[in-house]
């Protein structure tokens, strides 16, 4: 009996110590009824917690109580999607009370999705809805098997006599081939605006854009020998140039901006999101750049760069422009204001969705 009482006594510590050790249950980031929003974060042990996101001009200390928990109230903010993350000690952590997560292989981010009392193009909203499916495809250029994700629209039928034009869009620098769905919502603005009849149903190829160590210039052999093909013996798909579109932001834009000027014959329609040019293949290509304008401005039916007045890239942008108006290729410029930001692309990609293929 005494065996018992003490096995029960050791049993009984344990378990106390266990549920001593385990972090409270706190929700973060709740979203008030103004539309301001608390973060909250758990460490007894830190000595400096700070807020940083995309809605703040820098980041702003929380305040800690006496049982751990930190937490910070911003004042309301404008409905849309905004990264942020904490800083702890100097060190960025994502927000580990909150599962949606900012798609990136350097910056730890978490994401919070702000809803409007009507709903935004992003949102989920009661259209018709496509599938978004991950796909494996060999890549001859890279010598590697990749993956890739595949959008397509509302009532498609794989074995129906409908056919589509395809839309390759590529994501930023250090995000991943997940970015435009998970952050982007690429995938719903498509819907919502095939729904309303302001796109065409379209399919719409996001690949991993990132080929590092090997060349950036090797990523325009991936798409053109290897991603196309794939696509175009997968799906039906209408394989002409008149839809055929690439599109994308940062790296992804100065990429598309590469893709599209080098395979003007296979791409109707350019549209290039802040686009990040100080890169080795774009000098390669656009250095001493002497393009039969005629026939560029004929081959494509629409070519654009979109930025916004706070980006970073603003200046280098507004050159970029500048160079190819010099060259005379026809090009529509959209101004708007934000910095580098996926705010932005939303804006970017539901402008081009309306125009492309039309």
């Amino acid at each position: 009996m005494k065996a018992r009482n003490k096995l029960t006594l050791i049993i009984m510590f344990i378990s106390g110590s266990l549920v001593a050790q385990r972090p409270p249950a706190i929700s973060s980031p709740n979203i008030n009824p103004d539309k301001s929003i608390t973060f909250k974060y758990y460490s007894k042990n830190a000595k400096r917690v700070s807020l940083s996101g995309e809605f703040l001009k820098s980041p702003i200390s929380m305040k800690s109580d006496t049982s751990g928990i930190w937490s910070v109230t911003v004042p309301p903010m404008t409905p849309d999607i905004y990264p942020y993350s904490f800083y702890v000690d100097s060190v960025q952590i994502a927000d580990p009370n909150n599962s949606y997560i900012f798609a990136n292989e350097r910056f730890k981010r978490s994401i919070v999705d702000i809803p409007n009392d009507k709903p935004l193009i992003h949102s989920l909203q009661n259209v018709p809805h496509g599938k978004v499916t991950y796909q494996y495809y060999n890549s001859k250029s890279l010598n590697i098997t990749r993956q890739l994700l595949v959008y397509t629209p509302p009532n498609f039928d794989a074995s129906g006599k409908t056919k589509y034009p395809v839309l390759y869009l590529i994501h930023g620098g250090s995000d991943t081939e997940e970015t435009w769905t998970k952050v982007g919502h690429a995938n719903f603005i498509a819907d919502n605006l095939i729904g309303q009849g302001k796109a065409k149903p379209m399919i719409i190829v996001m690949p991993y854009g990132n080929v590092r160590p090997a060349p950036m210039l090797d990523f325009t052999k991936d798409i053109v020998n290897d991603i196309i093909p794939f696509i175009e013996s997968n799906y039906p798909i209408l394989n002409d140039s008149k839809n055929r579109a690439v599109a994308g932001f940062s790296v992804g834009g100065g990429q598309t901006l590469n893709i599209g000027f080098t395979n003007t014959d296979k791409f109707g329609y350019i549209c290039s999101y802040a686009p990040f040019t100080a890169t080795e293949e774009f000098k390669k290509n656009f250095d001493n750049w002497n393009p039969n304008a005629d026939l560029i401005n004929k081959q494509v039916k629409l070519f654009t760069i979109s930025v916004g007045t706070d980006d970073f890239l603003y200046e280098s942008v507004k050159k970029n422009i500048a160079m190819f108006e010099e060259k005379k290729i026809k090009i529509k410029p959209l101004i708007v204001s934000g910095g580098h930001t996926w705010m932005n692309c939303k804006i970017f990609l539901t402008n081009s969705l309306q125009e492309i293929f039309k």
